[in-house]
């Protein structure tokens, strides 16, 4: 799959490249020479998706879904089986909702300014 898509962006124009960094609505992507456009999505703490004619900010509802525990508290667990859990029941709903890109969780980098 993965020579599939890098044939497909080796191919395009640098126009065209451009324009996958660039939304054609606040949720999707441009589709452009042969390449769909994808469903982006956020959490930041599990699959956050508006229903059609949703808000964009989403103050308004959301479709169902589970709220997983922060990145910081996951990552603070030391537990590499529970995150590659949590990381497997995201990608699953995500599909689930069609959504093809998840931009959450995020990760928690803690910063410290040594003196």
């Amino acid at each position: 799959m993965t020579d599939i898509v890098e044939h497909q962006v080796t191919g395009l124009s640098l126009e065209d490249k451009a324009s996958l960094t660039s939304g054609s609505d606040f949720w999707h992507s441009q589709a452009v020479s042969g390449i769909p456009s994808m469903l982006l999505n956020d959490g930041p703490h599990g699959v956050r998706k508006q229903p059609e004619g949703g808000d964009a900010l989403g103050f308004g509802q959301s479709i169902p879904a589970t709220c997983f525990p922060p990145a910081v508290g996951l990552g603070s667990s030391w537990n590499l089986d529970l995150i590659q859990t949590v990381g497997e029941a995201l990608g699953d709903e995500a599909k689930a909702e069609c959504v093809s890109v998840l931009l959450g969780p995020g990760i928690n980098i803690k910063r410290s300014r040594s003196h």
